[in-house]
């Protein structure tokens, strides 16, 4: 950017206006810059160098005042602060924005604290782990440990991702312009989708047990819709944590009640399967039914 220096020349030896002697600047915003920018057409970055002169510069500022029109002088730091006020997008919510999702939606998403690194690399550290220890049983063995841990995970995302004691940006989520139960299942399907993708790509790591490694699915999908129905009632940490303690107890009664350590337990037969499927319909209607809660619990916080 070109500036008037004050001795009479611009800072490129080009000429021009004289600036403000005695005022002890050795340079000043050109006249040029100065209607530019008072009609509201200066383009960045001299626009940004101008409002910062702009604002130490009492010289520039009465040139200003005499070549400018008020109106457009308002309407231009109106949009100034507007550019500046605008928060920067993250990766995430910037490849949501490129999805077409809405921009107040997008906000939700990238601050949902399950979708943030830690988290997800938390998750991915314990699915290592329980996939080491499957390993090292009998090749011939059911991946127990895998499918009684790998159900718990996303529960454990949902809850973590809605409520006034574990997010951080609940407050946000509140004024938030839409219906709570609309903001409940856009986190839930987000937190789904990020939980089941890595249980997913832990599955691929136990290709030696066919589809008996995908057993973990719908009693995941049981235990959230459970969860989530319950939190209508209970909140969103009792009932999270009902559901996880029901889990772990269902699964210590079939291990103690199964007569062969070979069998699979109860809940990854193909009748738990199906036990599982038929929880997690009802649990979803009963949702539904009860998705006006999530609204009175947001208007309580408010």
């Amino acid at each position: 950017m070109t500036y008037t220096t004050t001795d009479g020349s611009n800072g490129d030896g080009t000429g021009g206006r004289t600036g403000g002697a005695g005022d002890g600047r050795r340079w000043h915003v050109p006249g040029d810059d100065l209607r530019a920018y008072a009609r509201g057409e200066l383009a960045a970055p001299r626009l940004w160098s101008a409002d910062t002169h702009l604002a130490a510069c009492a010289h520039c500022r009465g040139v200003l005042a005499d070549v400018g029109d008020p109106v457009a002088l308002d309407a231009g730091w109106a949009r100034l602060d507007a550019e500046l006020d605008v928060p920067r997008p993250g990766l995430l919510e910037s490849l949501l924005l490129r999805c077409g999702v809405a921009d107040h939606t997008a906000r939700l998403l990238a601050a949902t604290p399950t979708l943030r690194r830690s988290w997800l690399g938390a998750v991915a550290a314990v699915l290592v782990l329980t996939l080491a220890v499957t390993a090292g049983y009998a090749a011939g063995g059911p991946p127990t440990f895998f499918l009684a841990l790998a159900p718990l995970l996303p529960l454990a995302g949902v809850a973590l991702s809605y409520g006034p004691a574990l997010d951080p940006t609940y407050e946000v989520a509140v004024v938030a312009p839409m219906h709570g139960f609309r903001l409940l299942m856009t986190r839930t399907v987000a937190v789904l989708a990020a939980g089941l993708g890595l249980n997913g790509l832990a599955t691929l790591a136990l290709p030696g047990y066919g589809l008996r490694a995908l057993g973990w699915l719908l009693p995941a999908l049981a235990l959230t819709a459970t969860g989530l129905a319950l939190t209508a009632r209970l909140g969103p940490v009792l009932a999270p944590s009902l559901v996880g303690g029901g889990w772990i107890a269902l699964l210590m009664t079939a291990e103690a009640s199964r007569a062969d350590a070979d069998d699979p337990l109860a809940p990854f037969t193909a009748v738990g399967q199906g036990v599982s499927a038929l929880v997690a319909v009802l649990a979803a209607g009963l949702l539904v039914l009860l998705r006006d809660r999530f609204d009175a619990g947001r208007a309580h916080a408010a």
